[in-house]
C-alpha cells in the first residue's frame, strides 16, 4: 500500500467548505474560498511555466496573498523554497543558487532586488506578486493525492560551520507534526490559532498546515503588535498562539491589571527556555504557557512542557510528543543516565529525512534513524528534557537563530581583522544579541561603526554585532579551536581587556 493521503487543501475544502480558514486584517476566507483562490493562482503559476517537481522560491511577508501562493504551489506539486525576508541580497543569492530554484516569487516591495538577482542568476525567473496575479490562469487539474515522503518545503538553516543548509520537510513531516501537536494539545471545534510569527519560519508555516489538517481558522498578523494581538484574542476568540519569549514578555506587560482573555488555552512558547520571573508573571495572570523544544529539522515542536509542570519541572522543555522519541547520548554513542549531560538526539516521522543536495551532512548527523541535533542537555528521572545549550554556541535573539561562525566569517573578510569571535550577550529586549571580539592586524585602529557597516552589506540586521571588543588575542585550546565559552565568561565578568 502506497503512503499517500488526499491533497490537503482540496480535501479540507470538500469536508468543511463554509468553515472560516483565515482572518487577515479586515478580510476573511472560508476553506472553499481559499481553495478557489489557490486554484486560480496555481493556474497563473502554470502560465508562467512552473510545473510539478520543480523547486521554486518565495520571498513573502505575512499576508493573505502569501497563504494563497503557498497553497497554490502544493496544488500543482511545486516544491517550495521558503526564504527569510530579513536576509540580505548576498544571503538570498546564496540560497537561491544552492537550491537550484527555477523561479522566485516575491513581494513587490522586494522588486529593487530584481537587478541584483537577474545579474547573478540570469536563468532564474523573477515574479512579483503583481506580475503573478495579472496572468490569465491556465486550467488546472489539481493533484488529487500526495505522497507523504514527497518534498513539500525547504527552509535554510545555518550550521555552526560553513554555509546554510536546506532542510527538507516532506508532507509526511508536516502531517506528523500536526498529529503530534494535536495529541498533545488536543483539538476542539472552537480552536482558533493566532499567527504573529513569520511564515518563513517553521513555527509560522506549521500553523498553516495545522489549519488545513484540523479545519481550524487562523488569525494572521503581518507582524507582532501587542495591542492588536490582545484585541484579536478577544474579538476572534483565539484559543492558541505561538510566541517567543520577547513576545510573551510584551503580552504580560500589556495586560497590567486587565484579565487575560479566557478563550486562550495555550501560549505555545518556543525559541528557548523561559526565565523564572516570566513564568511566575504568566502564572499570576493566568496565562497558560506551554514551553517547547523544536527546530526546523523537526518541523516545529518535538518536545513540549504542559503548564502544570511549569514550576515542578522548572527550566524543562517537557517530554517528546507522542509519535517522537528523544534521548541523550554520550560522546561514544551510548545512552546517558538520568541527569547526565550529553547530546540531544531525536527520532520520529516529523524529523527531516535530510538536507538538500547534502548527503555528507545526512551521514554526519543521522545514525540508525536518529538525528543528532548538536544541542546539549539532559533528561531527569521522569523523562523531562532540559536543554543546556542550543547547538552549543547558538545565539537566540528575539526568536531568530544566529550562528557565530557566520558572523565571524564576514568579520574575517575585513582586510584589517586578524581574528574574530562572536558570542551572545544577554539583552533585556531580545533575550540575546551578538557581540564580537576582534584582534586587528598590525595594531590597526578602526571603529566599531566601521565594522558594523562592513557587516551590514553581508548580514541581516539582527546578525550585526551590537558591540565589538578589541583584544590582543583570543582564547584557544591546544588544537587552536576558538573557546567561545571563555569569551562569554570574560564578557559576563567584565574582563574585556
Amino acid at each position: 500500500m502506497q503512503n499517500v493521503i488526499p491533497n490537503l487543501l482540496k480535501q479540507r475544502a470538500y469536508l468543511t467548505p463554509e468553515r472560516t480558514a483565515i482572518y487577515f486584517q479586515e478580510q476573511s476566507l472560508t476553506f472553499k474560498e481559499l481553495y478557489d483562490r489557490a486554484l486560480k493562482t496555481a493556474g497563473q503559476l502554470n502560465k508562467l511555466g512552473l510545473e510539478r517537481g520543480q523547486f521554486a522560491a518565495v520571498l513573502l511577508g505575512n499576508h493573505l496573498d502569501s497563504v494563497v501562493i503557498l497553497f497554490s504551489m502544493q496544488l500543482i506539486g511545486v516544491k517550495t523554497i521558503i526564504l527569510n525576508n530579513r536576509l540580505t541580497a548576498a544571503e538570498l543569492l546564496w540560497q537561491l543558487h544552492d537550491s537550484k530554484a527555477v523561479a522566485l516569487i516575491m513581494e513587490d516591495s522586494f522588486a529593487d532586488l530584481t537587478p541584483i538577482f537577474a545579474e547573478q542568476l540570469p536563468v532564474l525567473s523573477l515574479i512579483t506578486k503583481t506580475k503573478l496575479f495579472l496572468q490569465e490562469p491556465l486550467d488546472v487539474n489539481p493533484i488529487e493525492e500526495i505522497f507523504l515522503d514527497e518534498i513539500c518545503t525547504i527552509m535554510y538553516t545555518s550550521g555552526t560551520t560553513g554555509n546554510p543548509k536546506g532542510v527538507i520537510q516532506t508532507y509526511g513531516n508536516h502531517w506528523w507534526s500536526a498529529i503530534g501537536s494535536a495529541l498533545n494539545l488536543g483539538v476542539t471545534e472552537r480552536d482558533c490559532w493566532l499567527c504573529a510569527v513569520p511564515l518563513f519560519h517553521i513555527s509560522g508555516f506549521s500553523i498553516l498546515m495545522k489549519s488545513v489538517i484540523y479545519g481550524m481558522p487562523i488569525v494572521l498578523h503581518e507582524k507582532f503588535d501587542v495591542e492588536q494581538t490582545m484585541r484579536d484574542m478577544e474579538e476572534k476568540q483565539v484559543t492558541i498562539m505561538s510566541v517567543v519569549g520577547t513576545m510573551l514578555t510584551r503580552v504580560v506587560d500589556c495586560i497590567q491589571d486587565r484579565e487575560f482573555p479566557s478563550s486562550v488555552r495555550c501560549m505555545l512558547l518556543g525559541g528557548g527556555p523561559a526565565p523564572l520571573p516570566l513564568l511566575k508573571a504568566c502564572m499570576d495572570k493566568q496565562i497558560p504557557v506551554f514551553q517547547t523544544y523544536g527546530m526546523t529539522e523537526t518541523s516545529s515542536q518535538i518536545v513540549t512542557l504542559s503548564p502544570e509542570y511549569s514550576f515542578t519541572k522548572l527550566g524543562s522543555a517537557g517530554k517528546a510528543l507522542f509519535p517522537a522519541q528523544i534521548r541523550i547520548e554520550r560522546h561514544d554513542g551510548t545512552i546517558a543516565n538520568p541527569r547526565e549531560e550529553g547530546e540531544i538526539v531525536v527520532k520520529g516521522p516529523n524529523v527531516t529525512p535530510g538536507y538538500l543536495y547534502r548527503p555528507d551532512v545526512v551521514n554526519e548527523k543521522f545514525r540508525d534513524g536518529w538525528l543528532h541535533t548538536g544541542d546539549a542537555g539532559y533528561m531527569d528521572e521522569d523523562g523531562f528534557l532540559y536543554v543546556l545549550d542550543r547547538r552549543s554556541d547558538l545565539i537566540i535573539s528575539g526568536g531568530e537563530n544566529i550562528y557565530p561562525a557566520e558572523i565571524e566569517s564576514v568579520l574575517l573578510a575585513h582586510p584589517e581583522v586578524q581574528e574574530a569571535g562572536v558570542v551572545g550577550a544577554d539583552d533585556e529586549k531580545w533575550g540575546q544579541v551578538p557581540v564580537a571580539f576582534i584582534v586587528l592586524k598590525n595594531s590597526k585602529v578602526i571603529s566599531q561603526e566601521e565594522l558594523k557597516q562592513f557587516c551590514a552589506s553581508q548580514l541581516a540586521k539582527y546578525k550585526i554585532p551590537k558591540a565589538c571588543y578589541f583584544m590582543n588575542s583570543l582564547p584557544r585550546n591546544a588544537s587552536n579551536k576558538l573557546l567561545r565559552r571563555t569569551l562569554k565568561e570574560q564578557l559576563n565578568k567584565g574582563r574585556l581587556c
